[in-house]
């Protein structure tokens, strides 16, 4: 799971590098006397295209870590079952030394000469 959100950032940054290149023909070409209008047609689309699927893919990264970090269950973790079960020892930990305590006081009731 890792390694394939890795991998998709990774996809993210090359389609960045696609939009910048875009985004430079550009420029370059507006820059010229006499622009190539078909030329600036075509790179202004896969401008576009490309910073669309960046923008897609980033969002769908950040709903996935809001998901992680509000411990919303999610594919690939087990961060809020690890979380659920040390909580329970917890309580079964503070449980037992109550329960300990009680005991004792009990103990010291019925048994005055300890």
């Amino acid at each position: 799971m890792a390694n394939d959100r890795l991998r998709q950032l990774e996809d993210v940054e090359k389609e960045i590098a696609l939009v910048l290149q875009s985004a430079g023909t550009i420029v370059l070409e507006l820059s010229k006397e006499k622009a190539n209008a078909n030329l600036l047609d075509r790179q202004l689309n896969q401008f576009q295209t490309s910073i669309n699927r960046v923008e897609n893919e980033l969002s769908a990264q950040i709903r996935y870590l809001t998901q992680v970090a509000t411990g919303q269950p999610h594919e690939g973790s087990t961060y809020s079952a690890r979380k659920d079960c040390q909580m329970a020892l917890n309580r079964a930990e503070y449980a037992r030394v109550k329960l300990g305590e009680l005991a004792r006081t009990c103990e010291m009731m019925l048994d005055p000469q300890t």
